[in-house]
């Protein structure tokens, strides 16, 4: 570990500043301290706070540095608001930083980082996230130097590329050899970050380590030892089920408690874990150990399944009961469901055949996942006919979503399962929507803001799962959006590279809320504002954005009609009265819905 004092000359950049696109940057986004931005109780934060004499905190390093994540926690400790250049940027232009090196270009991208760090620098005191290759600009170096003490958070390659491994949003990165770019990046960059005040090593593990080497480096004449690390905050929220209650735990490090929860929940059993291959790559592992080191792990290897919407089949139910079979689980015994909403709508459905009916634990690892599909134990498979149309009710015993494991998402995954998130305030909770425009960058950044929101759609669903388990009332409304949504994904045949569930969801609202302005229920306004959050948020929002669908609205229509709201042939449709006023249509008008399938179809997307 080194936490040395940097000193020296400002380097010269090389070159002209390059022009700046000024339309790109025209958004000004207002920032305040949080509500509760008070420094907490903790002499070492007291030291170093006092260390940076009423300046800011930059963070600076390589792309995977641990930067946010950190800056967050730093936060906290030293009572500062946060924030985070390239979420700023984001934000103010409604576009994900690939998209605006896509459009004007890394030089014109560069200018514009530049003034929003100048910007946000101009504020007042906080913690400060920039982008890699911000400190690269001797203007942005100065200004730091002038109104901030700089630290470098430096990770060994091996413990970078992991990190950057999980991520498909890193633009420089894009091409056949993303090890060799990195280290190219590294050989530019890394003169450069030596230059900030000081150098304080990100090594794997958890991030309170850095942060306390970090609190060091800002106070190192302290005499105060730094408190020990404590463990992150965590949220519990009950889902009240007579004789059926469980738990969802909310926070970061479950996947390495699962075998301690799971022992603790059923003392003696073994489990089985069932993953698809992209998650069973990145986590599985950790579950194993966690299960093996608690005795609980299932002498039969864990089931690997192939990833995507076509595992919810036949097929693979097959195959995954005979694999609860084959390792000889008891009805004392738990399955558990390591994934998205796939894997757990899936692994649930076996949970309530086998041995008709045995435990399991939800262990969703995708933002939809923890907020929606993992809770509630509405379970099943998909039809040639239609989308989860085979399954049954059955409630698992436990969930633990785990913070971190939403790191290692995609862009688009996360993106997607945001469109769930958004519909918990648009069906009865309007302030929570407002919550969401004003907070979206954070959410999408990740820490507390993320993890408030989880917790609040998880405690939604749980007041509603318990008055309406059966969904024969209420519980409907939670589909928003879905009976338009399930009917585009089957039209694209369930095919993830042309749309996934999120997506249509994400156009399902929009249609949804557009109907409903068409049948003079809900103000034209409303729709508008409820488009232009979920474009905001990189979600498609009109069937043109399908790639290659060509589905008629005859076609749509009938695709609609195999929702399972749909009661003796009339069709029911989640629609809305404004934001946080939608309610269950009963027997919409059949004519109604096929005229405006047909005057949707080839909308463009509203500006």
């Amino acid at each position: 570990m080194r936490c040395a004092k940097r000193a020296g000359p400002t380097a010269v950049w090389p070159g002209p500043v390059p022009r700046y696109t000024d339309a790109m940057m025209s958004t000004v986004v207002e920032r305040k301290p949080a509500a509760d931005a008070a420094p907490r109780a903790d002499a070492a934060a007291a030291a170093a706070r006092a260390a940076l004499g009423g300046r800011s905190l930059v963070l600076v390093g390589i792309m995977g540095s641990g930067k946010t994540s950190v800056g967050r926690r730093i936060a906290e400790r030293l009572g500062l608001p946060f924030a985070d250049s390239d979420a700023e940027i984001e934000q103010g232009n409604g576009m994900t930083i690939s998209e605006i090196f896509a459009r004007f270009g890394e030089p014109a991208f560069r200018e514009g980082e530049r003034r929003v760090v100048a910007r946000l620098l101009a504020e007042g005191q906080k913690v400060l996230a920039t982008g890699g290759g911000a400190f690269m600009n001797a203007a942005t170096r100065e200004r730091i130097a002038k109104d901030a003490v700089s630290v470098w958070l430096k990770p060994e390659f091996e413990t970078v590329m992991r990190r950057v491994r999980k991520r498909s949003n890193r633009p420089l990165l894009r091409n056949a050899d993303p090890e060799a770019a990195m280290r190219r990046l590294i050989e530019e960059r890394y003169p450069v970050y030596a230059l900030a005040d000081h150098e304080v090593a990100s090594c794997e593990g958890p991030h309170e380590n850095t942060v306390q080497r970090l609190l060091a480096a800002l106070a190192p004449g302290s005499t105060v030892a730094p408190p020990p690390v404590v463990a992150p905050p965590r949220e519990t929220v009950r889902v009240e089920l007579a004789g059926r209650g469980y738990d969802i735990l909310i926070g970061p490090g479950l996947l390495d408690e699962a075998g301690e929860r799971i022992a603790r929940l059923a003392p003696g059993a073994r489990a089985l874990v069932v993953a698809d291959e992209n998650v069973a790559a990145l986590h599985l592992g950790r579950v194993e150990a966690s299960l093996k080191r608690a005795g609980a792990l299932a002498e039969a290897p864990s089931l690997v399944l192939p990833a995507g919407e076509g595992t919810k089949c036949f097929a693979a139910f097959e195959r995954t009961c005979e694999a609860a079979l084959e390792a000889r689980l008891e009805r004392g015994d738990l399955l558990v469901a390591l994934g998205g909403g796939v894997i757990g709508d899936l692994v649930g459905f076996v949970a309530a055949s086998v041995r008709r009916g045995m435990a399991f634990v939800q262990i969703p690892t995708s933002l939809l996942a923890q907020v929606d599909s993992s809770v509630g134990g509405k379970t099943g498979i998909n039809s040639g006919r239609g989308k989860n149309l085979v399954g049954a009710f059955h409630q698992p015993a436990l969930v633990l979503a785990d913070a971190d494991a939403l790191d290692t998402l995609p862009e688009r995954e996360f993106r997607a399962g945001y469109a769930e998130v958004a519909k918990y305030g648009l069906i009865d909770d309007a302030e929570f929507f407002a919550r969401l425009e004003r907070d979206r960058a954070e959410i999408f950044a990740g820490g507390p803001a993320r993890a408030s929101a989880i917790a609040h759609c998880c405690r939604a669903k749980a007041t509603v799962v318990a008055r309406d388990e059966r969904e024969a009332g209420e519980r409907a409304l939670l589909n928003l959006g879905h009976t338009f949504g399930h009917a585009f994904e089957r039209l694209a045949q369930y095919d993830p590279a042309r749309l996934v569930h999120g997506e249509g969801v994400a156009i399902g609202i929009v249609h949804a809320f557009r109907f409903s302005v068409a049948q003079g229920l809900c103000e034209a306004a409303d729709a508008r504002r409820v488009e232009a959050h979920l474009r905001a948020a990189g979600l498609p929002t009109t069937v043109a954005e399908i790639r290659g669908f060509n589905a008629d609205p005859v076609a749509i229509l009938d695709a609609m009609g195999q929702d399972k709201k749909v009661t003796r042939g009339r069709m029911n449709l989640v629609l809305a009265r404004g934001i946080g006023r939608s309610f269950l249509a009963a027997d919409v008008d059949r004519g109604a819905i096929l005229r405006f399938l047909e005057a949707e179809a080839g909308r463009v997307p509203d500006a």
